[in-house]
């Protein structure tokens, strides 16, 4: 006989709505325990109120939601005690120093002195912040106050993560820091629920990445399966002069000819049987190209053609 492991997070026919505006339109989203599920949107998707409604922070007005198997309408503490949230805006508190923000998170879930105090002691060395313990978070780096806002969710030990756009405002070195974190988290069994405004960051991190929008999920699935939903992968090549860009051109009618930059563009999924066929097609025909380059569609064209907005620079 053969068991399939329980997901962490079932939803099934989410509905949401705020004075009869539509926000969450049925969606339907499972995520296996021990992953990264990332969730993209424009700004207003809806986003936010489904990770809400997960957290218990939120009523649904439809639809079944369980998480870790828990319904977070009818079991809001026992959902809470496998939990952990780190959301956009701290929750360190900035007079504390970093040992005294983790004692207080470990007050706030009645661990007891002698637990509280060995979780704090593993968390501070786990976020290598064991050296700036005694020191007040108001002096930390942004990349230290994040590191210590996510240990604080963890002070109970949760088995499922909700990270809301938690390296939002950091520098690239902190921002890998984290992600480096986050990998050690679900590397130990974690699973984490991701919302970002770096689609790279979904590309990196997320086993699965839904992409809503609307109030819809218009597409689910890995970063390498959501790619090929968009337009535009090509191959670039580039010629010494424009008389063999011209030869080419009329070789591949398919292809877009530069003249200014004596460059040929070919719609290709650029993979490696695609390429052998174009250099074969331009060695028969006695063709010298110069420069080879391959462009396939990135997350950022997947956003753009599934959503109709452009991601670079705005709010997901």
């Amino acid at each position: 006989m053969t068991t399939t492991q329980q997901p962490a997070i079932e939803v099934a026919g989410l509905r949401k709505s705020f004075g009869g505006h539509p926000v969450l339109r049925g969606i339907d989203v499972n995520v296996p325990a021990g992953t990264v599920f990332s969730l993209l949107g424009p700004n207003g998707a809806g986003k936010t109120t489904m990770v809400r409604i997960l957290a218990t922070l939120g009523r649904l007005d439809a639809g079944r939601v369980r998480v870790g198997g828990f319904d977070p309408m009818r079991q809001p503490d026992a959902v809470r005690r496998i939990i952990g949230v780190t959301g956009q805006s701290s929750a360190v508190d900035p007079v504390l120093t970093g040992e005294e923000n983790l004692r207080l998170a470990g007050r706030l879930l009645h661990l007891g002195g002698g637990e509280t105090a060995r979780r704090t002691t593993r968390l501070l060395k786990q976020f290598d912040l064991t050296e700036a313990a005694g020191k007040r978070t108001g002096s930390y780096s942004g990349g230290m106050v994040r590191r210590l806002d996510l240990a604080m969710s963890l002070m109970g030990d949760p088995g499922i993560i909700f990270l809301d756009e938690p390296t939002t405002g950091l520098d690239p070195r902190s921002r890998r820091e984290l992600w480096s974190v986050i990998r050690a988290l679900v590397s130990e069994g974690v699973t984490v629920f991701l919302t970002t405004q770096y689609l790279e960051e979904a590309d990196q991190l997320a086993d699965r990445i839904a992409v809503l929008d609307d109030g819809r999920i218009v597409a689910e699935g890995t970063a390498a399966e959501l790619k090929k939903l968009a337009p535009g992968g090509h191959i670039r090549i580039g010629f010494a002069d424009e008389q063999g860009l011209v030869a080419a051109a009329n070789a591949l009618p398919s292809a877009e000819a530069d003249l200014e930059q004596l460059v040929l563009q070919i719609p290709s999924d650029g993979s490696v049987g695609d390429i052998r066929r174009l250099l074969e097609h331009f060695d028969d025909r006695d063709l010298a190209i110069g420069q080879l380059s391959i462009h396939t569609p990135d997350l950022d064209d997947v956003f753009f053609a599934l959503t109709g907005n452009s991601s670079k620079g705005a709010q997901l």
